[in-house]
């Protein structure tokens, strides 16, 4: 079962976390505090995940990149903090706890975020930890990742939501948005897996657009479960995108069109793995899960 592939992984990544992530009694304590709060705040582990899941498709030395998935986990952590600030979303909840700046104020957890990304690219390029993984191929990975979040992924996406605000878009910007805020992460996620595992470049193509579909089904996914999710469940503040008058597919589409439209994005991504064999079962898997999930 999918549960027990996804529960088994998540505990690999967070004792991976525990075993790498600097020590909470390290000075200065309360910057390690926060971002030990983020980190170890109960997340899904979904994108380290995703990198061990392709590289097991693509016949990779799983264990090897384990450090690199786990900065893969850090920069996502470090994007939750900083959604959450006042001058973004201004959230009160995240996985059913105070946000990180309403629990160490926000100068503490702008620096945490910040300080979770740095440390996050030092993981990723410690070829000490990845001593089977050829340096150009972290080099290529850390390149992938980078452009991910970066102006032309995440940050750019991020702002572009922001902007568009009580405003009407229409689907091309909407779907820009959601691409770039949280598709881009979730694919570089899955290619970085691939890359790492020096797969062929036709298995990389087929990687990406199986990335591509399932990124943006799963912030779809996000916007439904806003609207329609039990925030006891999803462990944040429920119909937030309402009260903030964000652009979601729901407020465009309407919620079954938007289920319909997630389901055939998903059915399509699992489509693209049809030339892989059993190795890649677990990404096929997950990416149904993304349609059944909760929270």
């Amino acid at each position: 079962m999918i549960s027990d592939y996804l529960n088994e992984m998540k505990e690999g990544v967070d004792k991976a976390l525990e075993r790498y992530l600097l020590p909470s009694d390290r000075y200065p304590q309360n910057l390690i505090k926060s971002m030990h709060y983020s980190v170890f705040a109960g997340g899904k582990r979904l994108r380290p995940i995703l990198v061990l899941a392709a590289a097991e498709a693509t016949n990779g030395p799983v264990k090897q990149i384990m450090p690199f998935a786990l900065g893969v986990e850090l920069i996502h952590t470090y994007t939750l903090i900083h959604d959450d600030l006042p001058a973004l979303d201004n959230d009160d909840l995240r996985r059913g706890k105070p946000t990180n700046h309403r629990a160490f104020g926000e100068a503490a957890a702008i620096l945490a975020g910040d300080a979770l990304q740095t440390y996050a690219f030092q993981l990723m390029t410690d070829t000490k930890l990845m001593k089977e993984i050829p340096t150009e191929a972290i080099l290529r990975a850390v390149h992938e990742l980078s452009q991910a979040v970066g102006p032309l992924g995440t940050i750019g996406g991020q702002l572009v939501d922001l902007q568009s605000e009580g405003k009407q878009i229409d689907a091309p910007l909407l779907e820009y948005i959601h691409i770039h805020k949280t598709g881009c992460l979730i694919r570089a996620s899955i290619r970085s897996g691939g890359i790492l595992s020096q797969c062929t470049e036709k298995d990389l193509d087929t990687l990406t657009h199986f990335g591509e579909n399932i990124g943006l089904a799963f912030q779809i996914i996000d916007d439904i479960l806003d609207v329609v999710g039990d925030q006891a469940v999803i462990g944040k503040d429920s119909k937030s995108d309402i009260k903030s008058r964000k652009a979601t597919y729901p407020a465009l589409l309407g919620i079954e069109e938007s289920k319909k439209r997630a389901k055939n994005l998903i059915d399509d991504g699992i489509g693209y793995l049809d030339h892989f064999d059993s190795s890649a079962n677990h990404l096929r898997e997950i990416a149904l899960y993304f349609i059944s999930r909760t929270h």
